[in-house]
């Protein structure tokens, strides 16, 4: 089994350099863990290097059976997830240099701290496989572990579901968007659950990847299938507003005015090339659009009464600050609002167990979040939408309100903050799951990209790449009736995770019947 090749025995009497370290390698379960889980992480967005994890899964199940006791088990969960942890979020790094005159001692510590609180989500995984024998049991009970694992990290501690291997499907053009039909049906977690399954294929050498080789070709087959559902646009043109702002930004008065010009200017130019509505980023606007007239009659001069969807602070009190999106239409009071509800810890707000300031300067006590999930509706002009602002995007099942289902979703972001690292790349990965999930298109406008027209299959329709300025008009796809997962929701993908925990727990007792009476004839 070649991903074991480290636990082989080593012929020492060649006294190479390279049998002696491989020898001494041996010896270091938590570096191999930890090197295993790292691996693991090139399967990720924008890498998407998938067989990776033939590799990476089996040693890792490797490692667990071969731990001498259940702290070892423990350890070699936490270090596997650390390395897997660390090379796929070593982005978060971006934003603390930004603001480094204030924070620079955190910049060694940002990613570490974070990967190592998320590998504590690891360890479930590991103790569960080991609670059974080496086989299809431990595989079965592992990947359902893994996967309801992932769910508790979207939920516990404010959540965080980032970087699942559902997401390793997210492959740019027309592979990936075959892989991420079966979304539609179980979400990211059921691709998750999938992809771990069939990364154990090489424990059971030719059976394993003769099972691999089929499953891909089924899930294939359901994909390119599903894809030639016949997709409509609507007669809506979306103006996305890609403005590529600094971060941090500049409060000084000229360069609030200049970006206020730039909006103008850009926004005329994506209604006079045919767009009905104009959507601008996250918190783009410089004035603060809610309370402001004069900017709003100053935008009227320019949009007229085409409607306006644009990321803008708003200011309740002296202590209520809210991130969030305000539709406009001529001078006007608002038309709508929506205030984002899912903050970033560290970023939007400090969690109040944590005796240390760590957010940007921005706002001095941190965002105030919002009710929830919102559709917007009954605006002229506008077909009924659901707003979601950057770091929601990645709730799988919790960005919409169900009972009013809206036609189309706008997704406002800035990842300007992350530069020109994986980490816009996985979000927008995950922006696109959401898509096939729901059935509905997706619009996504961010500030210095990737800003895209993504229609409810998650193919890209249109884009603009990262560290652009520049304006994209085009059609909004319809959508399509509700998925599967739209109507189950959650509740679906909990079940097939915790369904295949059970029959991989009951799987020795099924074997040992089974044997018995073949041995009793």
């Amino acid at each position: 089994m070649f991903p074991a090749f480290l636990d082989c025995p080593v012929n020492n009497t060649t006294g190479s350099a390279t049998s002696i370290l491989v020898e001494k390698f041996r010896k270091l379960p938590l570096l191999r863990a930890f090197l295993w889980g790292a691996l693991a992480a090139t399967a990720l967005p924008p890498v998407h290097l998938l067989p990776s994890l033939l590799f990476s899964v089996p040693a890792l199940l490797r490692l667990i059976d071969s731990a001498p006791n259940w702290r070892r088990v423990a350890l070699v969960g936490w270090f596997y997830g650390f390395g897997l942890g660390l090379a796929g979020l070593y982005w978060v790094t971006e934003p603390v240099l930004t603001e480094a005159s204030q924070f620079w001692w955190l910049v060694p510590f940002a990613a570490p701290l974070l990967a190592a609180a998320v590998a504590f989500y690891t360890i479930i995984p590991a103790v569960a496989a080991r609670l059974v024998p080496a086989g299809l049991g431990r595989v079965l009970v592992f990947a359902g572990a893994w996967t309801l694992s992932n769910f508790a990290q979207q939920f516990l501690f404010t959540g965080f579901p980032w970087n699942y291997w559902g997401t390793d499907w997210a492959i740019p053009g027309y592979l990936g968007n075959i892989f991420l039909q079966p979304a539609a049906i179980f979400s990211v977690y059921g691709l998750t659950l999938i992809t771990v399954l069939l990364s154990a294929a090489p424990l059971f050498r030719l059976r394993g990847f003769v099972v691999l080789a089929i499953c891909l070709t089924i899930w294939a087959g359901f994909g390119w299938v599903r894809l030639q559902t016949p997709e409509y646009n609507t007669a809506t043109n979306v103006a996305l507003v890609q403005p590529d702002f600094t971060e941090p930004p500049d409060f000084s008065r000229p360069a609030l005015i200049a970006n206020w010009h730039r909006l103008l200017a850009m926004s005329s130019a994506g209604i006079k090339n045919g767009g009905n509505i104009v959507i601008w980023p996250e918190a783009a606007s410089p004035w603060l659009l809610d309370s402001d007239s004069g900017a709003r009659e100053q935008l009227a001069t320019v949009t007229g009464t085409t409607p306006v969807i644009a990321g803008s602070l708003r200011v309740i009190s002296n202590t209520d600050f809210r991130n969030s999106i305000v539709v406009t239409a001529g001078p006007q009071p608002p038309l709508a609002v929506y205030d984002k509800w899912k903050l970033v810890p560290f970023g939007e707000y400090t969690p109040k167990w944590l005796p240390v300031k760590i957010i940007p300067s921005l706002v001095a006590g941190g965002f105030t979040p919002g009710t929830g999930p919102k559709t917007i509706d009954n605006v002229p002009g506008i077909p009924p939408f659901g707003a979601i602002i950057c770091y929601e995007a990645i709730f799988s099942g919790q960005i919409l309100d169900e009972h009013d289902r809206p036609d189309w979703i706008v997704n406002v972001t800035d990842d300007a903050w992350f530069g020109d690292s994986a980490g816009p790349r996985q979000h927008f990965a995950d922006v696109r799951l959401r898509a096939v999930e729901e059935g509905l298109p997706i619009v996504r406008d961010a500030n210095s990209g990737i800003s895209a027209i993504i229609d409810p299959f998650g193919r890209v329709t249109a884009s603009m790449p990262l560290d652009y300025a520049g304006v994209l008009v085009a059609p909004l796809p319809k959508a399509q009736p509700k998925t599967l997962y739209a109507r189950l929701g959650l509740a679906f993908p909990i079940s097939l995770s915790i369904l295949c925990l059970l029959i991989g727990l009951m799987w020795r007792h099924v074997k040992v019947v089974r044997d018995s009476k073949f041995l009793s004839i």
